[in-house]
């Protein structure tokens, strides 16, 4: 879209915005003007939360997840079962699977999956942090809750063979969960009841 004929200022905004996944240069443009016709407390409140994020978000130093503290609230949180680790490829997932309700345990997040045609492999995601966390904390199952994609099952299998030798459970969702289903974008009832009836792997 040619917006050059109206302001410098405005154009360069709509290309920020268009950087954004799933936004296209119409609808950066409608976020844009959306926000001039705010005013400016509003303007300032936007961009300080951005800025913010930017500058203090961190990532948990156990599970990795996105953080305010080096701790994450959910690992800090007494009330959850330190036995049981959740493994997800990202925070997405995280807050997929906290919407359901219905687990109770930690957290650990891989950052991506195994993807040989990527250029992604085992080290470059946090496998090694995994199983280093079986062996030092008192983890007695690991759910394995990755996609099911060509990635998310080479991840899968890769993870419960590195596991296998520290005699830990390790399950997996129950197959409620369509072949080829992102975690992210399951109903929260389907994904409620895969947690439940996960499924003790074996290799």
């Amino acid at each position: 879209m040619e917006i050059k004929s109206l302001s410098q200022l405005l154009e360069n905004a709509v290309k920020q915005f268009s950087k954004l996944p799933g936004i296209g240069s119409k609808t950066a443009l409608r976020q844009v003007l959306h926000i001039l016709r705010q005013d400016e407390e509003y303007t300032h409140t936007f961009t300080q939360a951005l800025n913010d994020l930017r500058e203090h978000v961190q990532y948990c130093s156990l599970c990795h997840n996105i953080s305010d503290m080096p701790v994450c609230h959910i690992c800090s949180d007494a009330r959850r079962s330190k036995e049981v680790v959740c493994v997800v490829e990202n925070i997405q997932d995280v807050i997929a699977i906290e919407n359901t309700s219905q687990y109770n345990g930690l957290y650990h997040v891989l950052g991506g999956l195994i993807s040989p045609m990527d250029g992604v492999g085992p080290n470059d995601i946090e496998i090694q942090s995994l199983v280093d966390r079986v062996k030092k904390e008192e983890v007695g199952e690991v759910i394995i809750a990755l996609s099911s994609t060509m990635e998310g099952d080479t991840t899968s299998f890769f993870i419960t063979r590195q596991l296998q030798p520290l005699q830990v459970k390790v399950s997996t969702l129950a197959r409620g969960i369509s072949i080829g289903d992102e975690l992210q974008y399951t109903d929260e009832q389907t994904l409620g009841r895969a947690i439940i009836n996960r499924t003790e792997v074996s290799v």
